[in-house]
Order: structure tokens, then sequence, then C-alpha cells
């Protein structure tokens, strides 16, 4: 049995111990210049002091020494003496032309001593280090310039490729790649170490350790846990983890994160703790071990180490501590595309449709193209980041022009979007017909992305040996169907194509089915030529074969394409995007390259011109859609047609319960009374309309809400509908006495707690309520506990809701469940609110109320699913012991959190305070307070930022680019204008008065407590104001903050002074809230 079988077998047993810190240990032996350069560079021109790696040719002993007291410590693999040992990282001593040799020496030097300690029973192993360099393809490290780096891909290959072959010629059993704080120099290291591989014929075992820089969870490169493993699983490691910067108990969320979605062995090396201020590590043996041993039963583990600041004592009291707890079990995990920007992509068989930006391309857009032609580069990335705004998961950049230099366009635009989160968070796309374009733009990104594209039309071989290197470099990829013959333009030539590339590419390539993403290619319908008629079909059933022949494989396509024939004409092609994804999608299309732009909603389009789009799209009628859809499509030239106009005119034409449900889903109300009337008329009793009509419009509401197909605002509207049909007719029910026989789903109410007068969320909450046939109290806000408990029982409620966005509202909620369990409650009690949140709601108030069930409601769309689980007599049990058991998995958590969480003492916290250093306050130009009357509504009306407007009806976007939004624009829109409808009028009929106040006042610091006096002879204290200090233990040079910190101390005798405001835009609204409630108008109340 080889070593790489024995150690597959070790793993498989047991829990395997790596070494400890190597410069820890050389720094005991208290090493001067003249130990580094021994003999033989006793000349050298420079000084080789802190050379660590150099000790492997001037004291090999030395290092020899080290690695036998960690295998009598215990350890089962050793780190050879090479972190450092590439010719990058040695040019900082004039020493390159030594990295191999170097990489040789230290890992026989390894080998020898591995030997010594090898039994049958208990194998020993090498790792052969690969450290991570000093430099960083991924960031510049000029700040004036992101786009500029000091070192390359190609470099960072060479460089690897000759340490990892030294490493192997000295005997190593393992390369480990590790304390990866880049993620573009790793995969570097990747492609070396596996072109190393190839070319010897036989492969070692590969570990991978990354490094979380601080609390940020990320690595210096800006990527997550999960971005992490996608980007760098390609090399299929024997283990992936995580080592260097964290200690044990701040590396732990990492570890657990990880363990949960690698498919391998993890591993760790974490330091002894955090470095104190003197950079020395405080954490003994025995607390490590007692932290990994709690690693170790919670089944994060395979292998363990330690790094900075541990010793052989810290391995064997480790080994002690862990050694008869079994291995994590490799999880199953289903095969899914794995992609990755700054953070994950995962897409799965439950996935919705992936939208692929297409503005990022030259051959595309205009405007892109001009930005990129005239250099400028920064504008460009504008276009990137409105991609992802406007909800494009991955951006598919495309360079080829014919009078741009492509490839240098192409890396200089990737290496910009690596300095911009905001974009690089998303996968990218690299979309060029040119090979070589491909391949630079693969040795720009960190992430896993994906190659648009490779074919079969220069013959298997270039297929094969450019699958080859686009599976090196860590990428999926796109599959045209396109062979020698040419492109697949019929369904049977799409399937045979694609399935001859996906068995030359698992059974040759050995390429993850998984990310293999094919195009069986898109071509324009409704062309005129007979031949074109079946391209929507024939796509259409390929995709559905493709993905019933080819396991794991992803279908995409660039969808614009089928619109082509109608260029000009945005209503229909937008109308024949939105039907041909419709069954594009039904059929098994994963992903497409839209522009997000032009994509209308199935649903909305009108019924003649979307049956004429799906007679095109699916070839009926003879081929005579064509000419039907060419007809048609005159009338939809402008932004509005008489066409359109007539069909929303024919639902007054439909019967009266018919034309109720169309009212309530489009939120009209100019015909209720009367559509109403005539329903009652119809109807034995009025309270039959409610619950005929009525009730079946709104649930098709529901039911459109619920599935995404209508947004928040549309709901509401709806709701007003519905109240103004209930207000018709109940004096009606009243005279039939039948309004109390109505039956409901249950009877909630809802309360914006004491101390809150933010009401927003709740009314929303109320209003989708009672769109699903609940009976919703609502006391409004400023709720006493005893009035909303009162209430309560006097109404005989089934769920009670509780609702706040501010801090102190928390608490407030605490008090109210207490007292629901002294008072003998037993109903649910729902919360939410901005400042909620799942982990409150489990760790703070759930325990209180133990007589009934807590649940967190996140959203309005949340709360009818949450309180029909509640309500039902099937489902209701079954629910709340989820949500027990959830909320107790989250208290755990969290007590395991805190526990572990290290605190200074509030004095050691003040030691730690901000310095104050020389400065001169500002005085203000006048103190005391000062009362601004009137603030003119039309001025203050300009500084209305209007995106949290849409964030609180729930639409998700940024103003003003969610005007534009394909999915949600268009009642966006609508929303805004009614909006500035009602500001045009709140201003002209001075509804409201703004006011402010504003102050300023002499002001000293005492300790953490802010002092306000009364004048500037600071002999009076005017107020106290007490602040907290932050007391988490921080990394060397970072304060303990306390907001008193900004103000100067008392005791430097400097006059410092403190500004406070208030203000208001809300004086007279009760009264427009009273006229909106008498005509039942939620909508614009809220």
């Amino acid at each position: 049995m080889n070593k790489t079988d024995l150690l597959k077998q070790q793993l498989a047993e047991r829990i395997l111990f790596l070494d400890g810190a190597m410069g820890t240990m050389i720094q005991s032996y208290k090493l001067d210049e003249k130990d580094y350069r021994g003999a033989r560079f006793a000349n050298w021109e420079v000084d080789l002091k802190g050379n660590n790696d150099l000790l492997s040719l001037t004291q090999p002993d030395i290092i020899k020494a080290i690695h036998r007291a960690y295998f009598e410590a215990g350890a089962d693999i050793v780190e050879t003496n090479t972190f450092n040992s590439t010719t990058i990282a040695m040019a900082d001593y004039h020493m390159e032309s030594l990295a191999y040799e170097i990489n040789v020496a230290s890992a026989r030097l390894a080998r020898e001593v591995a030997d010594e300690f090898d039994t049958p029973t208990r194998p020993r192993f090498v790792a052969g280090v690969l450290g991570p360099t000093n430099r960083t393809a991924s960031m510049s490290p000029d700040v004036n310039d992101p786009g500029f780096r000091n070192i390359f891909f190609d470099d960072l290959v060479a460089a690897y490729t000759q340490a990892t072959q030294g490493l192997i010629d000295g005997g190593a059993d393992i390369i480990l790649i590790e304390t990866v704080f880049d993620t573009l120099n790793a995969k570097a290291a990747i492609f070396a170490v596996e072109t190393v591989f190839e070319s010897q014929g036989y492969s070692l075992p590969v570990m991978i350790s990354g490094t979380i820089t601080d609390a940020s969870g990320r690595t210096l490169s800006g990527q997550t846990v999960g971005a992490f493993w996608n980007s760098l699983k390609h090399v299929k490691p024997i283990s992936f983890g995580f080592n260097c910067a964290l200690g044990a108990t701040e590396l732990r969320q990492y570890i657990a994160e990880l363990s949960s979605i690698c498919n391998t062995h993890v591993s760790a090396h974490p330091n002894a703790g955090l470095p104190n201020a003197f950079g020395e590590y405080d954490e003994t043996p025995e607390q490590m071990a007692a932290e990994i041993a709690d690693w170790a039963k919670n089944g994060y583990l395979n292998i363990i180490g330690g790094c900075c600041g541990t010793s052989p004592e810290t391995i064997k009291a480790i080994v002690h501590a862990v050694e008869k707890i079994p291995p994590r079990p490799l999880p199953h995990i289903e095969k899914h595309c794995a992609l990755s920007g700054l953070e994950s992509l995962n897409i799965s068989a439950e996935s919705l449709f992936v939208n692929v930006g297409e503005r990022t391309n030259v051959t595309g857009s205009a405007v892109f193209k001009r930005l990129i032609s005239n250099g400028e580069f920064d504008a460009a990335l504008d276009v990137a980041k409105q991609q992802v705004e406007n909800g494009a998961q991955i951006i598919d950049i495309n360079m080829d022009e014919g009078m741009l230099d492509s490839k240098e366009a192409m890396v200089r635009f990737l290496m910009l979007i690596a300095a911009e989160p905001d974009i690089a968070k998303v996968p990218i796309m690299l979309d060029s017909s040119k090979w070589e374009i491909l391949e630079a733009g693969l040795k720009c990104i960190q992430g896993k992305g994906i190659v648009n594209s490779i074919s079969i039309k220069e013959g298997e071989e270039k297929f094969i040996e450019q699958a080859k290197l686009v599976r090196r470099y860590g990428a999926a990829v796109i599959v045209m169907a396109f062979d020698e013959v040419g492109q697949a333009d019929t369904q049977a030539r799409k399937i045979e194509i694609c399935q001859r590339a996906y068995t030359l590419l698992t059974q040759h390539v050995d390429f993850p089915p998984e990310d293999i993403i094919f195009d069986p290619n898109i071509f324009a319908v409704a062309t005129g030529i007979d031949e074109h008629n079946n391209y929507g079909v024939d796509f259409i059933e390929a995709t559905r074969e493709i993905k019933r022949t080819l396991p794991y494989a992803l279908i995409s396509g660039g969808v614009s394409n089928v619109s082509f024939s109608f260029r000009g004409n945005n209503p229909v092609r937008e109308a024949i995007h939105a039907v041909f994804l419709y069954h594009a999608i039904k059929a098994g299309m994963s992903m497409g390259i839209v522009n997000a732009g032009q994509i209308a909603i199935y649903e909305d389009i009108p019924l003649a011109l979307r049956d004429a789009v799906e007679n095109v799209i699916l070839n009926r009628h003879n081929g005579e859609g064509t000419d039907i859809l060419l007809s048609l499509a005159q009338q939809y030239r402008g932004e509005s047609s008489s066409e359109t106009k007539k069909e929303e005119a024919q639902w007054r034409q439909l019967p009266v319960n018919k034309r109720l449900e169309y009212a309530l889903v489009k939120g009209i109300t100019d015909f209720i009374d009367e559509d109403t009337e005539e329903a009652r008329l119809q109807a034995e009793r009025p309270l039959y309309v409610i619950e005929g009509a009525l009730m079946d419009g709104m649930n098709v509401v529901g039911d459109l809400f619920g599935s995404g197909k209508m947004f928040l605002p549309q709901v509401v509207k709806s709701a007003r509908v519905m109240k103004k049909a209930v207000a018709y007719l109940m004096p009606f029910m009243e005279a039939d006495k039948a309004a109390g026989e109505r039956k409901t789903n249950g009877k909630i109410l809802m309360a914006t707690v004491k101390g809150d007068v933010h009401d927003i969320g709740k009314n929303i909450v109320a209003v989708v309520l009672q769109c699903n046939n609940y009976d919703v109290i609502d006391l409004g806000v400023m709720v006493s506990a005893e009035k909303i408990l009162q209430t309560a029982r006097m109404e005989n409620v089934d769920i009670i809701g509780l609702s706040g966005l501010i801090t102190p509202s928390l608490d407030e909620m605490v008090h109210v469940a207490k007292e629901m369990q002294r008072q003998g409650f037993t109903i649910p009690l729902m919360i939410g609110g901005a400042t909620t949140s799942r982990a409150h709601t489990a760790v703070k108030i759930e325990p209180h109320y133990s007589a009934g069930s807590v649940v967190y409601v996140t959203d309005a769309s949340r709360a009818v699913g949450v309180a029909s689980h509640l309500l039902s007599q099937e489902l209701s049990d079954k629910y709340k012991t989820s949500v027990r058991e959830e909320y107790a998995q989250v208290r755990e958590r969290h007590r395991g959190k805190e526990a572990k969480t290290p605190q200074h003492s509030l004095e050691a916290a003040r030691l730690n305070k901000f310095v104050w250093e020389a400065y001169t306050p500002v005085k203000p130009q006048f103190l005391g307070e000062k009362v601004i009357d009137t603030l003119p509504l039309a001025i203050l009306a300009h500084y209305i930022d209007w995106s949290p407007f849409f964030q609180t009806w729930e639409m998700a976007g940024s103003y003003p680019k969610i005007l534009s939004d394909a999915v949600v624009g268009h009642e966006a829109q609508k929303l805004f204008d009614d909006a500035q409808t009602m500001l045009a009028s709140l201003i002209a009929e001075n509804w409201l008065q703004a006011r402010a106040v504003i102050g300023f006042f002499p002001a000293n610091s005492i300790e953490d407590d802010i002092i306000l006096y009364t004048d500037e002879s600071r002999q009076h204290i005017l107020e106290r104001l007490p602040h907290l200090r932050q007391q988490n233990i921080k990394a060397p040079g970072r304060a303990n903050y306390c907001l008193t910190d900004f103000i100067a101390p008392q005791s430097m005798r400097i006059a410092d002074y403190i500004g406070g405001f208030a203000v208001t835009a809300g004086i007279g609204i009760d009264k427009k809230l009273a006229e909106f409630a008498q005509t039942h108008d939620d909508y614009g109340a809220i």
C-alpha cells in the first residue's frame, strides 16, 4: 500500500494530527545573523536573519530536531520548512536561485525524521508546504491605481512549479497549499501542482488551508467561506481548511460552516489564541486543547494541528484531548454547479432561473462599447454595477471588437472589478470567441467563473485540450452546440452534439458534469423563413431531452436572439422573451444571458399578444403564427396601443363576479359600488357576496402574492377595493343581521409596543392578513402590555402580533411575553419589526413564554403562512414543535458563542481607550437651543431618499434603477407616480408641518460619561450622559471605543462641545389618517 492509500486509510479511521508552528520553535533557539548565514553564506550581500527557510541548508540539525519534537508529541504529519521557499519570496534575500534547493533539502529533512517514527500501524507523513508568497494577484499595492498588479498569475505558476518539483524530489507525501489569503495565488499554485503531476505521470494528495483574516469572516482578498471552497475544490483536495490569523475560539464558526458544505476532509491549524499587546500568544496548550476537543465532539474535524504560538506541548495536549474522538464522517452533498465571486452562487435542481447580465458586452451594448473604446473604464464599471443591482447573479463580459486590444481590455476590466466588492461579489462569465482572451481572463479571477464558450467545431483534440485547461483554472464551462459541420439548428442535432460533448468531457477530461453548461443555440423566430419556424420548439425540446439524459448538466442561452426579428419593437420583444423563457424554464433551462430591462411578466402580457407569441414560439397553426404576430406587432410599437386599451376595457363586459375579481387583482375602485350592488342583488344575502365573489378575488390576490407574481403595493390596493366593497355592504348586512355569521380564518390582535410610534410595517402586515380573510384588531402605536392583554381577553383573539422599530421595543416585547406567561395566556405570539430577529426572539423572548408559541415573522409576505400554520388543526402542533426545536438550537449556539467570547474587564477596556490626540475643537456659532418653526415642505421634498420608500413596500432595489427593473419596475413606477401625486397635494394643501430644534452645549468627558454644562463657565452640570464601552478583546493597536472618547476629557481642560437635533415632518398627520380611514383607504394612509 503506497503512502497515499495509507493516508486515506488513516483518515477513514481517526482524526490525524498535524504539527505546530515552525517559526515559534525557531525563535526559541534565539539564533543570530551568524547562525543564519552558516559557513556557506558568510559573505552574503544582504542580512539573512529571519530567513527561516534557509536554516534547512545552514542549520539542518535544528530543523530536524523541531520535526522530531512534533512527532514525539504525537503528530502524524509534519510540514516542511518551506513557507517562503519560492523565487518570489526569496527575492527579498537575493536568493531566488536557491528556491528549488531549499525545497528539496527541507523535504528531505522532514522525510528522514518521519521515517524514524514510521511504523506499519502508525505511518508518518510529510506535507510539502507552498506558502502564499508576499504578493497578491487579486489586489493592487497602489491605492491610486486599483488595476495595478506587482505579480501576475504566470509569475506565480512559474515559482510554484519549481517549488513543487523540489518538494516532490525531496520526498514529500502531500502538497499543502497553506495560509491562503488571496485565492488567485492559490489557484496559480494548484495550476502549477497539477502541471507537475501531469509531467510526472502520478499525483500526490493536496491539502488546502486558507486564512480568515478577521471577524468579517472573509479572506484578505474578500471571499466568504463558501466562495473560497467553491473556488478551489476543483483540485479535489484530500483536505480543506483554515489556519493562522485567528485562535481556535475565533476560528470555530468558520470551521463549523466549512464542515457542513465541504465533501472532503476538514483540517485546521489555528493560532494559540490572539496575540497580546507584545505580539505574544497567551493561550495555554490546555485551553486550546479543550476548545479543539469540543470541535471534534461536534463532528467538525479530520485533521488538526497548530499555527503561530503553538509548540510540541500544544500538539501533545491536543492529541491527548482528541485522539479517542471519532473523525468527522464525509457528508453526502448533492452535486450542483457551485460558482463564486466574493460570495458563493450554488445552482441546484431547486434553484430559480439564474439571470446573467448581458450589458458588459461590447458586441451587445453600444454604451459599453463606447466607454471601453474611449478608455472610460470607471464609467464601464458602473454598467457592471448596475447589472448586479438590477438582479444579475452572474455578469457576462465580452471585449470582442475589431478596433480594441480585446485581451488587454479584458484583463484591465477584470482587475478593476476585483477592487469593486459590489460587482466582484458575483461570479464572472468570460465571453469571447478567442481562446487567448478567455485564458487571459481566467488568470485574473479569484472566484469560480464560467468560460463562454468552447465547442467541437475545431475537432475533438482542440476541444479536449481547452476543456482540460478550463478545469485546471477552476472554472465551469459553456459548451456550444457546434461541431465540425456547423451550428446545430434542429432538435436532433442539438441533442447529438451535446451528448457527444458530455461524453468527451466526463470520460476523457474528468470534467464535473455539474460544471457543464450547454448552449443548444437560441435562434430568431418569426423570420418569414419556413425552416426557422420550429427554432423555438427545437430549443425547448432539446433542453428537455438534455436535462433528461445528461445528469447534472445545466442549460443556458442568449435569450435576446430569439426576438431578433422584432428589433425596434420592444413591447413585442419583451413578450417574446417572457413567453420563450416561460416554456424553456419549464423544460429545464437553468440560466440565460438577458437584459433585465427587456423581460415582461408572463401574466401581464395582453392575452392576444401572448397567444400570438406562443403560436410562434411553439410553431402552432402550420407556420401561420408569424403572419399573425407580424400583423399584431404593428399595434405595439408605441408605449400604449388601442388594442391594449381595448383589452383593458373588455373586463367591464365580464359577469359581475369576474368583474369584482378583476377589480380586486388590479386594485380598481372606480366601479366598486355599482358592481358590489349588482352582486348583492344577485345574492341571497349580502354576506354571501363577501364569502363568495370578494373572497374568491382575494384568494387570487393571495396566490399571486405568495408566488411572487404580485407585489406589496398591488396587494394594498387590492385591500382598499375589498374594504370599500365591505363598507358598502355593511348597512345591508346589519339589516340582515348576518354580519356575525361570516366565517374567518382567525382573529389577530396587532400592536406597536409601548415606547414606539412606528407602524408602517405593522399596517402592511395587517392589510395582508385582512386580504387573506383574517379579522385584524389594530390597536395602533405606543400600546401598553396591559391594554394589549386586556383587549386580547375581551376580544378572544387567536394570535397576538407585536411590532417595533426601535431597540427599546425589544425589551417591551420581552415584558409582554412575561406578562402573557404570568396571566396564563396560551395563544401564539408573533414578533416582527425592523429591530427584531430570529436570534433575539429565540434567546430573549421565547424562554419567557413557555405556555404558548413565539414565532418571529420576517416580513409581510410570511405573515399569512405563519398564522395559518399556527391556527391549523392538522399542522399546528407539528409546526409549533419545529419552531421550538429550531429556537432551542439558536439559543444553544448563542450560549456557545457567548461563553467563548473573551472579554476585557471594564477597567482593562478603559486602559485600552482611544487616545485623545492634539486637537482643537471647533466652537459652534451659537450655544443653547434654536427652534425652527417652519420648514417649507417643497424644499424638504428635494432631499427625500426614495430607496427606503420602496424597501418599506418590500420592493427590492435602489431608486431610480428600480423603476426600470425587469421584475418590479412596472409596479414600482406606478407606486412612485402615486407617491408623487400625493406629495404634490401634501405640499399644495399644507397637510403637514415640519419643525426642528437644534442645540449646542459646552461638554467634556469623564471616563465613560459625557457631561453637558449650562454655560461656558462649566461650573454647573446640565446633564450627564452615560455610555457603554466596548469590552471585546481587540487586535493589537485597536482601541476599545466609547462615544465619550470623541469628547475632550475634562482632565485636559480643553473646551469642547456637543450638538443635538430633533426633527419632525409629521405634525398634522392624524387628521389625514382619519380621513383615509373614513374612506377605507389603507393604501393612501400607508
